[in-house]
């Protein structure tokens, strides 16, 4: 008996053995990790990617960003690199439901500070060195603050700035808001004290950055930022660690509207409105496992 329960414990210690030696030759596979950072001192860019002022007449202030989708990610060689003709490292789902092609909210990722939006295995990343990193955004929600009777307010902004828009329905701080339609880039809704109000922002209004405004332009209605590498990003398909993207967006004075009253307060009921709702630059970050 006593043979045998040595035979056992022999027979245990040997499996254990074998079992941590084959765990040991199994290595993860090494992505490619894409986080969202929000930047309220990042600086506030215009269309053409050159620093920008708040407009003549116009106020602004930078919101709280509780979240953001992002539809389109590209990687770009060169500043000649036109849309499309990079390394496209994720698309999100799209849908005719609505009658023309749109971007699917339904099945977007929604981002939060600091969060893994995206992984994607190295693998599947064609190798090769890139100095630009396109990201089309489509959605973001976050809370601002407003003047209402004299009292000042805080209430949640939600905004559609994707070329194009199926919403079946979305959430706004627990509030369902129904769609069921298309949206073109500037649809938004407003929610304070549990009501919640929806309009379209006019055509254009929507600030983009792109410093390649020249080489390589982006389509009117988009809203795909462009950033740079600071020293490019480099994969060789040899990678055994992840490789990270910290895409940071400038948040600084996002919110834009048009005074009525000049005192640097939203005040809708004044009859200020809204008049850009963009992201105001992109500059991507990238770590070396």
């Amino acid at each position: 008996m006593k043979k045998l329960i040595a035979l056992t414990l022999s027979s245990i210690v040997f499996l254990f053995s074998c079992s941590n030696s084959d765990d040991s030759k199994t290595t993860a596979e090494p992505n490619l990790v894409i986080k969202l950072k929000f930047d309220k001192n990042q600086v506030r860019l215009n269309n053409f990617g050159q620093p920008s002022e708040i407009g003549e007449g116009n106020a602004a202030q930078t919101p709280v960003v509780n979240f953001m989708s992002a539809h389109y990610i590209e990687l770009a060689p060169s500043a000649t690199t036109f849309l499309g003709e990079g390394e496209i490292v994720y698309k999100g789902e799209e849908t005719n439901a609505g009658g023309s092609k749109a971007i699917d909210f339904s099945k977007a990722i929604l981002g939060q500070d600091g969060e893994v939006f995206l992984t994607v295995p190295l693998s599947e990343v064609a190798a090769g060195n890139y100095s630009w990193v396109r990201v089309s955004v489509s959605y973001q929600n976050g809370t601002i603050k407003f003047l209402s009777n004299g009292n000042e307010l805080t209430g949640t902004m939600a905004s559609f700035i994707g070329y194009n828009n199926y919403i079946t329905s979305f959430d706004i701080n627990g509030n369902t808001v129904a769609v069921n339609g298309n949206k073109l880039q500037g649809y938004w809704a407003f929610e304070t004290l549990g009501f919640v109000i929806d309009g379209q922002a006019p055509e254009g209004a929507v600030t983009v950055p792109n410093p390649l405004f020249e080489s390589s332009p982006i389509p009117q209605g988009s809203c795909v930022l462009t950033g740079q590498f600071a020293n490019g990003l480099s994969i060789t398909g040899n990678e055994t660690k992840d490789i990270t993207i910290d895409l940071s967006f400038s948040i600084k004075d996002s919110f834009e509207w048009n005074e009525v009253n000049a005192d640097g307060k939203f005040e809708p009921a004044a009859g200020e409105t809204l008049t850009d709702m963009g992201l105001r630059g992109l500059i991507p970050y990238v770590t070396y496992q």
